[in-house]
């Protein structure tokens, strides 16, 4: 498959930017904006293509379920229930405390609709588990994935969300006006 994706991501003109963090054996990645079921084709393909295919992936329950459900969990998903409080946040730590390895991806506008804020239970998780988070961006305007250097949260919440809102701010999604440019 990994050559199948290669030859997808040449075919649609994608570009990779940045690098990704072999040698990271936990983090959360984050990867935005999130406005096209396209999104996660790109992922898959960039995921096969540069062989970090031990990423998991958080994504919403209702994916999970028959006739196709299978394929996601094959892929390395595990669903999350957005409706209810579930201490999803502490049970997704408990995962990395008790993992050598945990790398998982998620997006963290939580949804494809435009949203006003961004999420914050990915950025518990990371600051929680002590692991950094990456940021990676899908930018359709210019055919790019973007790769953010890893890191570490801070004490400064408000500091590390503006860090994140201004890596994001700039890059177009599929459909630029569900994105984050108006952070």
């Amino acid at each position: 498959m990994r050559w199948f994706w290669k030859w997808y991501l040449w075919s649609e003109d994608w570009k990779v930017e940045g690098s990704f963090p072999y040698h990271l054996k936990k983090m959360v990645i984050i990867v935005a904006p999130h406005t096209h079921w396209k999104d996660f084709i790109l992922g898959v393909a960039v995921r096969s293509a540069y062989r970090f295919t031990y990423v998991k992936f958080l994504g919403k329950q209702e994916l999970f379920k028959p006739p196709f459900g299978f394929i996601f969990r094959w892929l390395g998903g595990t669903p999350v229930d957005r409706r209810n409080n579930n201490n999803l946040v502490e049970a997704v730590v408990q995962k990395f405390n008790d993992s050598e390895s945990l790398v998982i991806a998620l997006s963290p506008e939580g949804t494809r609709k435009k949203v006003e804020k961004l999420r914050t239970g990915f950025y518990h998780i990371a600051r929680q588990a002590g692991v950094p988070i990456m940021m990676v961006g899908f930018d359709f305007k210019n055919h790019k994935v973007i790769f953010d250097e890893p890191f570490m949260t801070t004490e400064n919440e408000a500091a590390d969300f503006e860090r994140i809102t201004n890596f994001y701010r700039p890059i177009e999604g599929k459909i630029p006006e569900q994105g984050l440019m108006h952070f």
